[in-house]
This record gives structure tokens, C-alpha cells and sequence, in this order.
């Protein structure tokens, strides 16, 4: 299939404005109960189905099977409009958009439009690959047997399984015993022997359903177990990029809701510069400072954005060394913003406190909130070794690592604490 034949069936970008007018009143609903959640630890199920509702799943599901068609950077300025309603809820559908992205790639050999269907009536998926304890790196524990009649089951215990109890279907990393390679199974959260605990205990980003998956005797389909090594070769940088939208919605709600707070006070120190806080040159300071922050966030990732839809569209053009260029060059923007918008964010999330005083830290008022949202979120791929992968590309030209896996060291096999 040529890039030309293909474009009908490509997502390439639609109307923004008008594609988002649809959503912006959800995202308003949202946000108005934001704080009650942060406070009550309550998850969302009822702004993500309004989401569901709405068809926002299929942002991405190109327009002539009736999605929206957006192009990655919309979507990705989508999320961060989200985000600065509430980052938890992006960060809940995070596993849902990779695997649109995934079947969106995998369209380019065979029809995915009974995906795309599910898409559209609302399905969403929750991501489920992570395993803790004792399970050693390199290694998957959840597995793909078959029975003697020939039927398949998944066997398996995930934690971080971010969305999937808001989910109709899960992305499950496993190992296929019956192919001897690792798969990604697409299992319904309906189906018997699933369950689904809502035990996170992170000190951030609280409600996003990132508990304990367990599957036990799991049945499914040879249709629905799709080989690894077919994944969409930009996913690591897409995953992140996501993280990067959260983190630019965390600056932008962070400055629109402390400029709120400066706007009303009254209190003002007998030191201070103005009558009024507002007036207060020092504070307009802080204010001003976290406001360019938080554009430089957005900015640098719809910047990283636009890498993914390069990627995207080469994947189309039956040229494997531009693919290759474009997946290397996403793959570094990705890793590129991620150290600077972290550090951006964690910045003014706490910088900003400099312009109220210690009434600031009431809970009732859960202003902590950007800060600890922003510190987990900034924690899911360590900086340090962003960095170094970075610093050995530039220097060396070391290639990239597109996947990368957690897990215990062989070292550690006699240690009781496996974390």
C-alpha cells in the first residue's frame, strides 16, 4: 500500500477547534469535581464514562471509519486540555491510546475495523504489563497455555494496571508457551476468572485505578493474541509523550488555580510590597515565572508530538530506514522533553506556594496536589537514565532503547525484599 493510496486511511488531523467543542464541557464537568476526588481518593468512573459517552476513545480512529482523525499532536493537546482538568484521568486512559495507536499501525497489513468499531461504542483498554516481587528482569510470569480441548487461557498477577478497572478490555503482556514468544493478549475484563483490585497506594495520581490485576484460568482467542516483537515501533517515546501532556496539564491547572487563590486574598504581610497580594511585584514574579514554565511544557510537547506523527506516517511509506530515522528522532524528543518538562513542573508546583501563605498547605484546599501528581508522574522512567541514553546518543551514537524492562536483579535471589 502506497502513502498515497493509504491517506483516506490514515489519521492525519481534522478541525481542531471544532473537534474538541464536543469535549470541552465533559472536561469542565470534570474539573469541577477534581478537588473532592484528590481529597476522598474517589476514582472517576463517571467522568470517564461521560468520555466514553461522548466517543472520545476514537479521537484517533481515522474519519473514514467515523472517528475523529486527529493527528497525535491533537491528540496530544486533547490530553493536556485533561489534564488541566484533572491529570489522573489522563493518566488512566495512557494504556487505552497506545493500543488505539497500535491497531492504527497494524492497519497498514490487516483490517483492524473491528477494533475500530469497539472504539467507537465507547470500549476503552487498560494497560496491565508490569509484574512486582520476585520476578526477575528479562522474565514474565502471566502466561498463555492451552488446554487439551485446544483452548487457550492467560494465568497471570499484573500490578500498575493503570484504567483497567474502567476498562472493557486490558493490554496484558505475557509469554505465549503455545508459540514460545511474547505477546500482548487483548482480554475483556468481563470475562470469568478476572479481577481487579484498586490497592495503589501512591502518594500521587491517586485515582487512576493502578492496582493488582489477577487472572486465573483466563479463556481467549487466537485472534486476540498479538506477537510483541508487531508492536508499534514507536511506543516507548508515545507512552511518554503522554506523560509529558499530563505534566503540561498539571503546570497549566497548577498556575490557573494559584492565580485564583492570589486574585482573593486579602491577607497581606507587613513586609510585603502592595496593599493587595495582587499588586505585590514579588508575587506577580512567581505567578509570571510558573506561567512561562508551563507554556515551555506544552510547547516542547506538542514539539516531541509532532516526532510521533512523523513515525506514524513512515511506517506507511514501505521505507525502513526512514522509518528507522523517524522512530530514533520520536524516540529522542520524547526522552528529550521528558527531562526538561519534569524538572519544569516539579519547579513551579512547588515554586508557587512562594505566593500565598501557610494557609496554602490546607488540605480542604489539596494545592499539594500539582506537586505529588507531577513527582509520580515524573517518576515512571527515571531521569537519570533518560539522561545518560541521551548524553550516549549524542556523543557515541549508541542506538536507543525503543523497550526496557523492570524487574529484580539475578543478584537478588536470595533477598526477601523484591520491589
Amino acid at each position: 500500500m502506497s502513502i498515497q493510496q493509504s491517506h483516506q486511511n490514515l489519521s492525519l488531523g481534522n478541525n481542531y477547534e471544532k473537534v474538541v467543542a464536543k469535549y470541552r464541557p465533559i472536561f469542565q464537568r470534570i474539573a469541577e469535581g477534581v478537588v473532592r476526588r484528590e481529597k476522598n481518593r474517589t476514582l472517576p468512573y463517571e467522568p470517564i464514562q461521560w468520555l466514553k459517552e461522548t466517543g472520545f476513545g476514537a479521537v484517533r480512529v481515522p474519519s473514514a471509519f467515523g472517528g475523529d482523525g486527529l493527528s497525535q499532536k491533537q491528540l496530544f493537546q486533547l490530553l493536556i486540555e485533561l489534564a488541566k482538568a484533572d491529570s489522573n484521568v489522563v493518566q488512566a486512559l495512557r494504556g487505552h491510546f497506545a493500543f488505539v495507536e497500535d491497531r492504527l499501525n497494524a492497519h497498514k497489513n490487516a483490517s483492524q475495523e473491528v477494533w475500530f468499531e469497539r472504539f467507537l461504542n465507547g470500549e476503552i483498554v487498560g494497560n496491565a504489563w508490569t509484574e512486582i516481587g520476585k520476578v526477575e528482569i528479562g522474565d514474565v510470569i502471566t502466561r498463555v497455555t492451552e488446554r487439551q480441548n485446544g483452548q487457550l487461557i492467560v494465568n497471570g498477577k499484573k500490578y500498575y494496571s493503570t484504567g483497567t478497572i474502567f476498562a472493557e478490555w486490558i493490554d496484558l503482556f505475557a509469554y505465549d508457551e503455545t508459540t514460545d514468544q511474547h505477546v500482548i493478549a487483548a482480554v475483556s475484563t468481563k470475562d470469568t476468572g478476572v479481577h481487579i483490585d484498586d490497592d495503589w497506594d501512591g502518594f500521587g495520581q491517586k485515582t487512576t485505578g493502578s492496582g493488582t490485576l489477577t487472572l486465573k484460568n483466563v479463556t481467549t482467542t487466537r485472534d486476540h493474541i498479538l506477537p510483541f516483537d508487531e508492536r508499534f515501533k514507536y511506543q516507548t517515546a508515545f507512552y511518554q509523550v503522554v506523560h509529558l501532556a499530563t505534566l503540561a496539564g498539571i503546570a497549566h491547572a497548577a498556575v490557573a488555580t494559584f492565580t485564583q487563590e492570589v486574585r482573593n486574598r486579602t491577607r497581606i504581610y507587613s513586609h510585603g510590597n502592595a496593599d493587595l497580594v495582587r499588586e505585590d511585584p514579588q508575587i506577580l514574579q512567581v505567578i509570571g515565572q510558573a506561567s512561562a514554565q508551563a507554556y515551555a511544557a506544552e510547547a516542547i510537547a506538542l514539539r516531541a508530538a509532532e516526532a510521533l506523527d512523523d513515525a506514524y506516517l513512515s511506517h506507511f511509506q514501505n521505507d525502513e530506514q526512514a522509518e528507522l530515522q523517524a522512530n530514533d528522532h520520536a524516540e529522542l524528543e520524547s526522552s528529550q522533553g521528558q527531562v526538561v518538562i519534569s524538572q519544569l513542573v516539579l519547579s513551579l508546583t512547588s515554586d508557587l506556594f512562594n505566593a500565598l501563605g501557610a494557609s496554602a498547605s490546607s488540605t480542604e484546599k489539596q494545592l499539594d496536589r500539582f506537586w505529588r501528581n507531577a513527582r509520580v508522574v515524573s517518576s515512571h522512567n527515571p531521569l537519570i537514565y533518560k539522561q545518560k541514553v541521551i548524553g550516549d546518543w549524542v556523543v557515541n551514537q549508541a542506538a536507543l532503547p525503543y523497550v526496557w524492562q523492570i524487574g529484580n536483579s539475578p543478584l537478588a535471589k536470595d533477598k526477601e525484599i523484591a520491589a
